[in-house]
């Protein structure tokens, strides 16, 4: 197992509670420290393609389990998530709204009345509507990751940090690993390397459409005279997101011109066009205030239609992608450890219809993609 983010922490609980040997490699000094500590937290139910909706009800039941699973606390909160829709979007959002009521996910649509009556400090005007999740929130992606972690290696799984891999190479009938830190060998190799996802195939022979693209999250001063927490409410119409965090607003925008690479400084020049767009729908941002200090940045390991790569390589022995989430590893961390195992124990995951998500649509006319990316 390469990466002990939020996801490789998944599949090595999952492996290792199925009795497999497992060996979570790190290239940190630390487990999730990369894009899981960096990630905005959001759990929702409130996608285009079915299997991510799938996913989310997985995930989302899970780590209402996690306590009694692991004895820790998975930071759950159900403050939900509210996509603001504009007109041109409301008929796709008409089928999304189908999808999700046949699939159990839990989903209330809003006029642009009653959405200004529920939610009085965002501005309506120009939206046809708004959905809704209450059931949809936040969670404590490190948290999680070192309960996963914690209750792998109670099952006898081995964490190595510090330990960047270099080179591997199936021979004999095994992955022989060469690292900054020793050699390993092993039966699978599973890669859950996140934004680095895509050097580490390279480094294992092999070619993986996935590129870490820079994501910067930017948080206000404390702003207490305000009812929070808000849900995470996105933007359709600019591809605003904002959120609270405590007393603070965490938000941001993709930007659609940021070229891949791992970039790790703030663009501050685009704190300037997020502003503008933000505060003709959150007008209350006039009034918050910024702390540089608590900004940061992570990166969206993304793939070309913005779905996830699982599953064995065919052709290739032994070696298993979980990655290329888009944006949304951190939510469907738990049902991809429960993917991961199932392919590597049992030769197929049968938990999930994986045909638009492995690596071999990309030489098919398949035209899947997940619409709803922030």
């Amino acid at each position: 197992m390469v990466g002990a983010g939020i996801v490789g922490a998944s599949c090595a609980f999952q492996l290792a509670h199925r009795g497999a040997k497992v060996t979570v490699l790190e290239r940190a000094p630390q487990p999730a420290t990369g894009s899981t500590a960096k990630s905005a937290a959001g759990l929702r139910h409130q996608f285009s393609h079915p299997v991510n909706v799938r996913m989310s009800l997985h995930s989302s039941d899970f780590l209402r389990r996690f306590r009694s699973l692991t004895g820790h606390d998975p930071g759950f909160r159900e403050s939900g998530y509210l996509f603001l829709i504009p007109p041109d979007l409301l008929g796709e959002w008409e089928g999304q709204w189908e999808l999700l009521r046949e699939l159990g996910a839990p989903v209330e649509v809003l006029d642009p009345d009653e959405l200004q009556r529920r939610f009085p400090y965002l501005m309506s005007r120009g939206l046809a509507s708004a959905s809704f999740g209450p059931q949809d929130g936040v969670v404590d992606p490190h948290g999680i990751t070192l309960g996963l972690l914690a209750a792998a290696r109670e099952r006898g799984a081995e964490l190595v940090l510090g330990c960047e891999v270099v080179a591997a190479r199936w021979r004999r009938g095994r992955w022989e690993v060469e690292t900054t830190l020793g050699n390993h060998t092993a039966d699978l190799l599973v890669n859950a390397a996140g934004p680095w996802a895509g050097e580490l195939a390279s480094r294992a022979g092999l070619e993986l459409p996935v590129v870490p693209v820079r994501r910067m999250v930017f948080a206000t001063a404390p702003f207490r005279p305000f009812p929070h927490p808000t849900p995470l409410i996105v933007d359709l119409d600019t591809g605003i997101y904002l959120r609270s965090e405590g007393e603070r607003f965490l938000f941001g925008r993709s930007n659609p011109d940021e070229p891949p690479g791992l970039q790790f400084a703030i663009d501050w020049s685009w704190l300037d066009q997020v502003i503008e767009l933000a505060l003709p729908r959150f007008p209350f941002l006039e009034r918050a205030g910024l702390d540089r200090r608590a900004c940061w940045t992570g990166h969206y390991a993304i793939t070309p239609d913005h779905l996830p790569i699982l599953g064995r390589v065919p052709g290739v022995e032994g070696f298993i992608n979980a990655c290329g989430f888009s944006g949304h590893g951190v939510q469907h961390a738990p049902a991809t450890g429960l993917i991961v195992a199932e392919e590597a124990l049992d030769g197929r995951s049968t938990s999930f219809d994986l045909t638009d998500f492995r690596i071999e649509r990309f030489a098919s006319e398949r035209a899947a993609r997940e619409a709803n990316i922030v």
